[in-house]
């Protein structure tokens, strides 16, 4: 399956507006980590106390208020999905761009729900949404930069904050959301929809069945030609582009990541402990702007430093190996790649096949799913109208939406927290100082202060 949620969140052409968002969504960031607190040396316990557990509660909601911040292509898919969501009202909208406020306010009213509230004065807009609603969520499906302060502004106000990925990119950025989140007593999550997919699921469900043996090794990665998407000019080409001109390293490891981490437990009785990384060279962006772009156009002579190809590896505490690989530069298929190898067999993806010792048809053969999707399919995906949903990457937004909204509702704990999301997403700049350093190992935090060993696993849950 090819995931394209990337093409998102963005006007349909370059304003004045926009340029100024961008312009100050970088400054925005820096000072984020003030906002919730001094920065403090890589891997440092934060000065608040540990929260008792990593399985924070609140009490059960009727209805669940949302506000959006950022209505552009994935974010307009969130807005569509949660208006067929029982127990969802969507109270207000923000957007710099006045016509995409206007079209979810519009998907609103159609839903049968009153016209939620509209805010496009320009980039900090989001601030007075947050100041004048009476909103429980504040959703933010922004550039990477303005993640952290919607987050932050929405928490000190009350609400409850979700992202889309990463949740942050620098190691203060993430301890600044973890000590928001205990401060405020609010939850704050990474919507990471590959968590969701129907092949995620299943190996998740297969290790939690003891299927795979002991858990050995990991294999992730963010496969996915961009190279179009980021010279476009709208869109993500108006800002992800610029990441590549100041950053090397892995920018975006969660959509792999994330599924391997809930496989080893990660937070749950198992923790990343260091990781390496090395960039090879830089050449994909700068063969595409000399064989796309006009002689005249001024992308050409813009430099970057971000290599083609990352490939970091992460060792965890229990002593697991994960390969972990970023590469969004050069001509190539889709994969996350998915692998996770135990003791009596392993599973991976693109192609998807999986081999069981003793269990597989015909020894050191691969075979493909089919069977253990009949016997083992996750209870998530036993829905039809999950299988057959075609908006948001087949199926997998909807699920990570439909299910925060159940956790929210029931006051349980969401399958995704703070913890989650900062350790995940830390790897960015924690293989961007292993680049610089010769591919030395940096220690990764521990955002739970050690709660993670008294966390259980993430249950497979009935539907």
């Amino acid at each position: 399956m090819t995931d394209h949620r990337d093409h998102r969140d963005h006007p349909d052409g370059p304003d004045r507006s926009r340029r100024e968002f961008l312009r100050v969504g970088a400054a925005a960031s820096l000072g984020a980590a003030a906002l919730a607190g001094c920065a403090r040396p890589q891997g440092a316990r934060a000065a608040l106390p540990a929260p008792e557990t990593t399985l924070f509660r609140t009490p059960p909601m009727d209805r669940v208020k949302i506000g959006f911040v950022g209505v552009g292509g994935q974010g307009m898919t969130h807005v569509e999905n949660f208006l067929t969501i029982e127990g969802v009202e969507v109270k207000a909208i923000c957007d710099i761009v006045p016509a995409r406020v206007r079209e979810a306010q519009q998907k609103t009213v159609a839903a049968g729900q009153p016209q939620p509230a509209g805010y496009d004065r320009g980039p900090r807009d989001f601030e007075r949404m947050i100041a004048e609603q009476d909103l429980d969520l504040v959703f933010s499906a922004t550039p990477w930069e303005w993640h952290v302060p919607v987050c932050l502004n929405a928490m000190q106000n009350g609400k409850h904050a979700a992202t889309e990925v990463p949740m942050a990119y620098t190691v203060d950025d993430c301890w600044a959301m973890v000590e928001a989140a205990e401060r405020y007593h609010k939850h704050c999550l990474m919507m990471e929809n590959c968590c969701y997919d129907r092949r995620e699921m299943l190996m998740l469900n297969l290790v939690r069945q003891g299927i795979f043996g002991d858990i050995e090794h990991a294999e992730c990665a963010y496969n996915h030609d961009l190279r179009s998407v980021k010279f476009s000019t709208d869109g993500e080409g108006l800002w992800r582009r610029a990441h590549a001109t100041r950053r090397n390293g892995n920018f975006y490891p969660t959509h792999g990541l994330g599924p391997i981490a809930q496989c080893l437990n990660i937070n749950r009785g198992n923790q990343f402990d260091y990781l390496v990384s090395m960039s090879g060279p830089s050449r994909g962006l700068q063969n595409w702007q000399q064989e796309h772009l006009a002689a005249d156009d001024p992308r050409r002579a813009e430099r970057y430093v971000l290599g083609d190809v990352n490939l970091s590896l992460i060792k965890t505490v229990l002593g697991q190996t994960i390969y972990l690989v970023h590469d969004t530069n050069l001509p190539r298929p889709y994969t996350r790649i998915n692998m996770i190898q135990g003791t009596r067999g392993l599973m991976q993806g693109w192609p998807d096949r999986i081999y069981v010792e003793g269990r597989s048809a015909r020894n050191d053969a691969w075979e493909p799913l089919d069977a253990w999707y009949r016997q083992y399919e996750h209870p998530f995906w036993k829905s039809e109208s999950v299988q057959q949903m075609s908006r948001g990457h087949g199926g997998m937004d909807f699920l990570e939406d439909w299910r925060l909204i159940v956790c929210l509702r029931a006051g349980l704990p969401t399958d995704q927290n703070v913890y989650d999301g900062a350790a995940w997403s830390v790897i960015t700049e924690l293989t961007e100082r292993s680049v610089a350093t010769r591919s030395s190992a940096m220690a990764i935090p521990d955002f739970t202060r050690g709660k993670w060993r008294d966390t259980p696993p993430l249950p497979i849950v009935e539907a």
